[in-house]
């Protein structure tokens, strides 16, 4: 496979890990079984049925735990690191070209770092449910989170081009977005030194 749609595939395949982990792996295991998509050397057991058994079961048991209120925030904590993980498998498998150093090179940077990205990102979103609505509004994000994840994953292979520039347009906007929190906090730190100061001064 070209290294270039192999990119773009890991992009899009990554992000859809960053909403839930075992969705994308689902997806590349039907689209392998289907004979849409080549595996490279060492990844084929994706395309295997036994695969399909594991990544179907693992994918209901993780769509449903979403669902749990006090297990929701929990799994955020747990699938980030997964995330980044199967971001970085999900794009080296489609990394026929490149040399071994390479293809694990772009995995982990591409993949899991486009996995993590989009990953607290969904986190911060349910965090924000959590603190406004008690958690009774994270069915609704865990909703959202999991047909973005379904539809990033398939339209991965069907417009790779398309599906992995909206990626890069989200991952800008959340960086910025992060920066923005990032700076108030640290005015907000100042502020309370400020303020702790001059209690002390009086």
């Amino acid at each position: 496979m070209d290294i270039a749609f192999g990119i773009l595939l890991g992009i899009g395949l990554s992000a859809a890990a960053g909403f839930r982990v075992f969705i994308p792996l689902l997806v590349t295991n039907i689209a392998s079984m289907l004979g849409y998509v080549e595996l490279t050397g060492g990844f084929e057991w994706m395309g295997g049925w036994i695969a399909f058994a594991a990544f179907s079961a693992a994918t209901l048991v993780e769509v449903f735990a979403y669902y749990i209120p006090w297990l929701d925030n929990l799994l955020d904590t747990i699938s980030g690191p997964l995330a980044m993980i199967a971001g970085t498998v999900l794009t080296a498998s489609f990394l026929t070209e490149a040399n071994p150093l390479l293809q694990w090179v772009l995995g982990i940077i591409i993949g899991g770092g486009t996995a993590g990205i989009v990953k607290v990102g969904a986190s911060a979103a349910r965090l924000t449910s959590t603190a406004t609505t008690g958690g009774t509004g994270n069915a609704v994000v865990a909703t959202s989170e999991n047909v973005m994840s379904v539809a990033t994953a398939v339209l991965s292979f069907v417009i790779p081009f398309v599906t992995a520039f909206l990626v890069l347009l989200i991952i800008i906007y959340l960086i910025r977005k992060f920066s923005v929190i990032k700076k108030s906090w640290k005015f907000r730190e100042e502020e309370d030194i400020e303020t702790t100061i001059n209690e002390k001064d009086f």
